[in-house]
């Protein structure tokens, strides 16, 4: 039996489709920047998403924090949410590597960081505090979608109070399909984005970062001390190019899929689901039934978050009929 994982959309395998695109990628050395296939991806990408320029990174933690380290300087800091992949699970990067601090403030229940709260954190400018150089927010942000009036406000104050806007965009595919609108449309008011091209979307690796000229070459000289650069890159690029291509809309399918399972999940008894927005829900289960439902999971060679409050994730290689097996197997738990 064929594991199913729905640990998260980072477990997707390249198409048959997007193994042809990359296996004859034209390469060249992109440090040079002579990679034609980087190249394409790159301009690509800046043109879907509105921006100047693009810069391929190996990963999103990288792509965040060369945004970051173009952003700020020693001694700046950058406010953002309690729950934010940039704060809690990037191992702290930007401080170890940048001397960037991080002002963290708590989310709100949709994800949004209160304007208010925005407002009050900003420093004075007095040499006893950091200097407040950036809002960074994420969207979707554990499977919430930030309202796009919502998204125009923060970043409206933000550089009305003279700090740069960065968006931690690893799902903004997945938050544009939600909303019905166009990738532009979903990262107007940022002055850096970055997304990530092998979660939903598909590829096995890499995600790139957006913003202007001036930025992007900042954070090239920034890869490359990180040791980000690399040589033959197009034959990883074509996969992310693929998928920018081709798999922006079959998002909606995988959003589908989360509702169905969680609206199913949620008929079971003792059961607390929460209701999926994207491809992302919840399931609070009572703690005496962990041991025995991840015995049950790893018999029928099936792969969640396990914890009190599993999370389940939906993606490309998770079909309805895979689904119905998991829906299958809690049922038959559950009772």
């Amino acid at each position: 039996m064929e594991w199913l994982d729905l640990r998260s959309d980072t477990v997707t395998r390249p198409s048959a489709a997007m193994r042809a695109a990359m296996n004859v990628a034209e390469v060249g050395d992109d440090v040079y920047g002579d990679d034609p296939t980087v190249n394409r991806l790159q301009e690509y990408a800046a043109d879907l998403f509105g921006f100047e320029d693009a810069l391929f990174a190996p990963s999103g933690t990288q792509s965040n924090l060369l945004a970051l380290l173009a952003h700020c300087g020693r001694g700046d800091e950058y406010l953002v949410g309690q729950e934010a992949h940039t704060y809690r699970y990037e191992g702290g990067g930007a401080a170890v590597l940048g001397s960037i601090q991080p002002q963290p403030i708590i989310n709100q229940a949709d994800g949004s960081i209160a304007l208010a709260d925005i407002e009050s954190y900003i420093k004075p400018d007095d040499f006893h505090f950091a200097r407040t150089k950036l809002l960074a927010l994420e969207n979707t942000i554990n499977g919430r979608v930030l309202p796009l009036d919502y998204v125009q406000q923060a970043t409206t104050l933000a550089h009305g109070r003279g700090l740069s806007t960065h968006l931690d965009g690893a799902r903004v595919c997945n938050a544009a399909v939600k909303l019905g609108v166009s990738p532009r449309d979903i990262t107007r008011g940022f002055d850096s984005v970055s997304v990530c091209l092998s979660k939903g979307l598909g590829a096995p690796v890499g995600s790139v970062l957006l913003g202007t000229k001036p930025l992007i070459k900042e954070a090239k000289r920034w890869r490359k001390m990180l040791g980000g650069g690399m040589r033959q890159a197009g034959v990883i690029a074509a996969g992310g190019l693929y998928a920018l291509e081709h798999n922006i809309p079959r998002l909606q399918e995988d959003h589908d899929n989360a509702a169905y399972f969680a609206g199913e999940l949620a008929k079971m008894k003792g059961l607390k689901v929460s209701t999926p927005q994207t491809n992302i829900f919840y399931v609070d289960i009572p703690q005496f039934v962990m041991q025995g439902l991840g015995d049950v999971l790893e018999l029928t060679h099936i792969r969640v978050s396990m914890s009190q409050r599993l999370r389940i994730v939906t993606h490309m290689d998770a079909k309805r009929d895979d689904i119905d097996r998991a829906i299958t197997v809690f049922g038959d738990f559950f009772g």
